[in-house]
């Protein structure tokens, strides 16, 4: 297939959008679409996809404990974490498109993902105590505790969808068309907006307030997804 025709299916080999945060799904999936498609052309596989995101990610999130904040820093580290994310979209495509999904994909795609979860706010750790003027100490239990709330909304997600589907033996039933209003409101537990706030680490006080906000919303919403796919599993 040409490359127009290869996004052409891969534009009906699509994950349902209900439920799915706006940033992910009106930008992160469609630059995941193309970069599926060019993967796709080229011959890469789903796990050659998976390992580039992870090649791409990594570096900037090692960057941010190693280096001083900065303008320039903000701006490529930003890049790496939003093009890593794209890129882990693509394998999931990818993979629908050429019918080749395994669990072994599958397994390697989550452990890469809960790294960068994991890795992501050790790193905003290590660069609060070497490079911040924090106003309290006490601001060093921040990436701790988004850490953690960030790792449980991952794993509940993804618990939530394997039981879900394991309860209705595959088949799921029809669904409310999804709401863009909605999506947007779940921007604050998009990691592509986590991404986009490291544009803002060369200003300290900017990057510490969004990412605070950031900690707070999770801090709201993960207790209430978790009371929501309690009720669906129930």
């Amino acid at each position: 297939m040409d490359f127009p025709s290869t996004l052409k299916q891969l534009s009906k080999a699509q994950k349902p959008a209900r439920g799915v945060p706006g940033y992910s799904r009106f930008v992160n999936r469609p630059a995941g679409r193309l970069l599926a498609a060019a993967a796709h052309g080229i011959g890469l596989s789903p796990n050659h996809v998976t390992a580039a995101s992870g090649l791409v990610t990594f570096p900037a999130i090692v960057a941010v404990a190693l280096c001083a904040p900065s303008h320039a820093l903000g701006r490529w580290v930003a890049l790496g974490l939003l093009v890593g994310f794209a890129l882990d979209s693509a394998d999931g495509q990818l993979a629908r498109l050429r019918g080749s999904a395994s669990p072994a994909g599958a397994w390697m795609d989550h452990v890469v993902d809960c790294a960068k979860i994991l890795s992501v706010h050790a790193a905003v750790l290590i660069s609060f105590y070497r490079f911040f003027d924090l106003p309290r100490p006490l601001l060093l239990l921040t990436p701790i505790t988004f850490q953690i709330a960030a790792v449980l909304l991952f794993f509940g997600g993804i618990l939530t969808e394997q039981l879900s589907r394991r309860g209705t033996d595959g088949h799921v039933g029809p669904m409310r068309p999804p709401s863009a209003v909605r999506g947007m409101a779940l921007l604050p537990v998009d990691y592509g907006l986590l991404c986009l706030i490291f544009l803002f680490l060369g200003n300290q006080r900017l990057f510490l307030t969004l990412y605070v906000a950031l900690f707070l919303a999770h801090l709201v919403l993960v207790p209430a997804f978790f009371a929501k796919w309690f009720r669906e599993l129930s």
